[in-house]
């Protein structure tokens, strides 16, 4: 058996990150991890792989859509899809022993197995018991199901089964108008399916401002997503090539059924703590499955802490990294810190979605007096050249103060630019610190000055 200052459950975004840091505070680590990579659901079957796709997806538009513009002459290329999922194996193996290396570099141990704790201060792997002053669960999450849906991986997938398809889908039907559901769905479509998305609400990304769900749903349907809104799927039947999909319209509870050759699954997800053990230990629940934590990411059982998907809040990689810095922070008896507040959100679509803080609506909720400054693409210039027009940024301030409250961009490189306006916010800017700011020309950057200058006499371009 051997001891360690901290045992992490769990080598995602958030235990990596975690471990690193303890090592680097001067602490022994271990890091537990099952898979025969490092790096969890994000960087093995999640973030970077779809990411890939993604990009690979958008070259294929660009040269389908405006290399002719350009002048970039000749053949549109084909789709090797075997390639395409070499070049995403690829991606996955470059950032996974990167990790490893890190690894090695920090002098963490890695415990090869799935992990679990029979009793405070042990974590048991495999047939071995290791002893540890503290333990941090990262374990992570997994696809939430669907009553009536069964998942085969082949058929009817969640998104690890729709990253390694063994053809791309003539008719894909996605099951969820999320994050995961959009960025795939956008993917195939992109590759020649024809992807229908049945949402049971009636807006696409819930809880995102309303003004970038209408214009985020608009421009995927010009890229050729087709929406089923208000449907609450009923059951999927699955053959080895083909299945249906059995919805009901909540406005008049009629009745329709959708042929696909594959189902996406992409209903959110949800922890992952099954054979941590955690009920023996005595480690308290939230009532929606969730490990109940203090402002201190410690559990009720003392030395035990968790972080991540697994905990409160957004399921985003970098919010479980943050975690994982701050939980570190505290087992060195140092002061971790993490801004929920100011914790970005992206979709990786084309264009990109990002947000930070407020929404209108909450604010409107909130009864909060403030201002909204908004700029358009099409008055950029390097967005204009780019083929990059559609979208806009949308700037919330304190009508009093001009403190910046949140910021909603659709558009290019919004993931990017998003940042910007984070560290405003970090630092309890105004719209008017933004505006004031030189931001080089020609940059899509611009855009987001000027919808800051619109908070006050208004943008220059437009």
């Amino acid at each position: 058996m051997a001891n360690y200052d901290v045992i992490i459950i769990g080598s995602g975004p958030g235990g990596y990150v975690c471990a690193i840091r303890c090592a680097q505070l001067g602490l022994k680590v271990a890091c537990v991890e099952g898979r025969e990579t490092l790096g969890g659901t994000c960087l093995n079957v999640g973030c970077i792989p779809s990411k890939a796709l993604l990009h690979a997806s958008h070259m294929l538009h660009e040269a389908e859509h405006n290399f002719a513009a350009m002048g970039l002459k000749g053949k549109s290329p084909s789709v090797d899809w075997k390639q395409m999922l070499a070049y995403k194996e690829k991606t996955i193996g470059q950032n996974t022993s990167g990790i490893e290396f890190l690894f090695k570099k920090n002098k963490i141990d890695w415990l090869k197995g799935w992990g679990s704790i029979p009793e405070a201060g042990k974590v048991k792997v495999g047939d071995d018991v290791h002893g540890a002053k503290n333990i941090i669960i990262a374990s992570g999450s997994e696809p939430a199901s669907l009553p009536g849906v069964e998942v085969d991986e082949k058929v009817v997938v969640t998104s690890t089964g729709a990253l390694e398809l063994g053809k791309v889908p003539k008719k894909m039907v996605v099951i969820g108008a999320g994050v995961i559901g959009l960025e795939l769905g956008s993917v195939y479509a992109r590759l020649g399916s024809e992807v229908t998305v049945v949402e049971f609400l009636d807006v696409v990304t819930p809880g995102m401002d309303a003004e970038i769900q209408k214009t985020f749903q608009r421009t995927l349907k010009k890229q050729g997503l087709t929406f089923v809104m208000g449907a609450a799927v009923q059951k999927t039947d699955a053959s080895k090539t083909k299945a249906k999909v059995t919805y009901k319209l909540r406005k008049d509870d009629s009745e329709h059924v959708i042929d696909a050759d594959v189902v996406l699954v992409a209903t959110g997800r949800k922890p992952y703590t099954e054979g941590l053990g955690l009920d023996a230990v005595g480690v308290k629940m939230t009532e929606r499955g969730q490990i109940a934590v203090n402002g201190k990411w410690e559990t009720n059982v003392p030395g035990i802490y968790a972080i991540g998907d697994v905990i409160e809040g957004p399921m985003l990689a970098h919010k479980a990294e943050d975690e994982g810095m701050a939980a570190a922070e505290q087992v060195a008896g140092k002061h971790g810190h993490v801004n929920y507040g100011v914790i970005p959100g992206v979709i990786y679509t084309h264009p990109e979605v990002a947000n930070v803080g407020a929404t209108e609506e909450e604010l409107k909720e909130q009864g909060r007096n403030y201002k909204v400054g908004k700029f358009s693409f099409m008055g950029n210039g390097r967005a204009k050249a780019n083929f990059a027009g559609d979208g806009f940024v949308k700037i919330l301030a304190d009508k009093d103060t001009d403190r910046i409250l949140g910021a909603h961009i659709i558009g290019p490189a919004a993931g990017d630019l998003i940042h910007e306006i984070c560290v405003a916010m970090e630092f309890g800017a105004s719209a008017e610190d933004l505006a004031m700011t030189c931001h080089a020309h020609p940059t899509y950057s611009e855009a987001v000055r000027e919808a800051a200058l619109a908070c006050g006499d208004g943008p220059i371009h437009m």
